[in-house]
């Protein structure tokens, strides 16, 4: 049982819980507890001892009694409180929650008023009108929920990257054990590092492949099995991911990776111009006539012809193969030059760590300054602060900063965005701010001219630094507001405001395609883990693979600068 399955009977608990109208503290202490077991890298199982799991009570939000639940889980792969509560909440009440957007309460209005018990109901209801004639829907609600059915389904078949990289950790960590595999590595969209992936596909080369092959079928994780051969086998792990294993020679390795690593387009054209040499490429190495010529590495499948080796990020045919041709591919972003993270939170606020936990975190990781970004106080749901809740962290940032021997703590905050533009501070507390990154938590649904003029004005604010989140986007569960991206990219230019790629792997917020257009307007970029918890500092790889997706090189990234000259880039307007 992994983190991930306990967290998300939490969330069910929690979901049932507020369908049957229970207390609201309770609630969220099951919300509150799944979002911390999500966020644990250790599994959960490794904490429980002979000690019948006190050493789980040490977590954040996790008492005695829900410390009890998870050593229940862990042991016997269920939960008998979930199983009540079940028993009695229809079942089709929990088939409408997967509808992002609509929630318990709504779902339980559904069904109460109409009778809809499954998710066409809901979507015949809504095309019908018949939504907007319960009290609390209006008609764009009623539109809203029909595009979460339309995405919902579009999307059922591809995972956020960073699921599936959970799900098929233990099978890949499994095989690499495995006596005689000399090389592994994932291919395909996972290894191009897109948001959300639909499949894996695995290449190994062996010395002997019946092991990997039993290892393969025979894990733990499989819950399906599929096809089972020498050299290629096909299961089906957890949340109906699928995953190809491809069994390899040695010397052909690296043209199975090139090939498939995609994407098809890139392939087709490195293709074509092996054709126009006179060669043959595929997935057995580079051929001329019957001699193979390349195939053992990538780098010597490129070489073969005349092409540098291409990051796997870039493969998707949007000039990379021009580029590389031609001397001109970009020296990629990694993670070792970013210098600063300029969004995260603390217990002032929805953070679950304090400010002295999060900026000793962050300077372990070698970081020069960070930002600690609370937020306003219209962000009720956040727990946001006053004035005088920013001064008085100011007081306990300075005192901090004197123990602290190479970090530097911005003081900054997470100023809400209100609907007519306005700024959620007042102009004196914000004038005190070393950073205001500022965002739009609210009134999603605003037609696209509204919700860009409120951005703009915003971002024209002379204090506004950063625009973090440009989208408001999370992936699978909310689709971006309406906005106008050009017009949010001229801004940014014209008023000098970085624009923030969100790292929390649920936004990955611009994508990769607008902080491409980003970069090729000028505008610079700030990549931030908005983390809320220490270990979610590592997001940063997560931004860091959006930006190299988005052909980012360290000098378009404002906070790989030294803090001297990230300084220069916030100088109040």
């Amino acid at each position: 049982m992994e983190n991930r399955d306990i967290a998300r009977m939490f969330e069910r608990v929690a979901d049932l819980l507020e369908i049957q109208g229970a207390n609201p503290f309770r609630i969220r202490a099951y919300r509150t507890a799944s979002l911390t077991i999500e966020g644990i890298a250790t599994p959960l199982a490794s904490l429980i001892g002979q000690d019948d799991g006190k050493a789980l009570q040490k977590l954040p939000g996790i008492g005695k009694d829900l410390a009890g639940k998870i050593v229940t889980i862990v042991r016997t792969g269920s939960l008998p409180l979930l199983a009540e509560l079940s028993r009695h909440t229809p079942e089709s009440l929990v088939t409408l929650l997967q509808i992002p957007g609509l929630g318990p309460k709504r779902a339980k209005l559904v069904h109460e008023a109409l009778g809809v018990e499954t998710i066409d109901q809901l979507q015949a209801a809504a095309a019908a009108g018949r939504l907007g004639r319960i009290r609390g829907f209006g008609k764009a609600t009623e539109q809203s929920i029909l595009r979460a059915i339309e995405q919902s389904r579009l999307k059922q078949v591809r995972l956020r990257l960073t699921e599936a990289e959970a799900i098929v950790r233990p099978l890949v960590e499994s095989l690499r054990r495995v006596p005689g595999v000399e090389r592994l590595e994932i291919a395909g969209s996972f290894r191009r590092r897109l948001e959300t992936v639909g499949d894996i596909d695995i290449l190994v080369s062996a010395s002997d492949p019946a092991p990997v092959v039993d290892t393969f079928t025979r894990h733990p994780s499989v819950v399906t099995v599929q096809a089972s051969g020498d050299t290629k086998c096909s299961v089906v792990l957890r949340r109906s991911l699928q995953v190809d294993l491809r069994i390899v020679p040695a010397d052909s390795f690296g043209a199975a990776l090139q090939y498939f690593t995609g994407s098809q387009a890139h392939g087709v054209a490195v293709r074509t111009i092996a054709v126009k040499r006179g060669l043959k490429l595929n997935e057995y190495g580079v051929f001329r006539g019957d001699e193979r010529i390349a195939g053992r590495e990538e780098e010597d499948v490129y070489r073969a012809v005349d092409l540098p080796w291409i990051p796997p990020e870039l493969r998707e045919n949007r000039g990379e193969v021009e580029a590389s041709a031609a001397g001109r591919l970009p020296r990629l972003v990694e993670v070792a030059d970013i210098r600063g993270d300029l969004q995260m939170h603390t217990t002032s606020s929805d953070g679950r760590h304090t400010l002295e936990q999060m900026a000793v975190t962050a300077e372990t990781r070698g970081y020069d300054y960070i930002g600690i970004t609370d937020h306003t106080q219209s962000l009720r749901i956040a727990g946001g602060m006053s004035a005088d809740g920013f001064r008085r962290q100011f007081h306990a940032i300075e005192a901090l900063q004197k123990r602290l021997e190479t970090l530097t703590i911005l003081k900054s905050a997470e100023v809400d965005i209100l609907e007519d533009g306005s700024l959620d501070l007042d102009e004196a507390t914000l004038a005190e701010l070393d950073v205001v990154v500022i965002a739009v938590h609210s009134r999603f649904q605003l037609p696209k001219e509204a919700q860009t003029r409120r951005i703009v004005r915003a971002m024209q604010h002379p204090a506004a630094n950063i625009l973090a989140h440009p989208t408001g986007r999370r992936l699978n569960r909310r689709e971006p507001y309406p906005v106008e991206m050009r017009e949010i990219i001229a801004a940014a230019r014209d008023s000098g405001v970085l624009l923030e790629m969100n790292a929390t792997p649920e936004r990955l917020d611009l994508n990769d395609a607008h902080a491409a257009m980003a970069r090729e307007a000028g505008v610079k970029l700030v990549i931030s883990t908005d983390a809320h918890r220490m270990h979610e500092l590592d997001w940063m790889r997560h931004g860091v693979d959006q930006a190299r997706r988005a052909w980012c090189e360290p000098q378009h990234i404002a906070n790989t600068r030294p803090l001297a000259e990230f300084r220069k880039l916030l100088r109040k307007r």
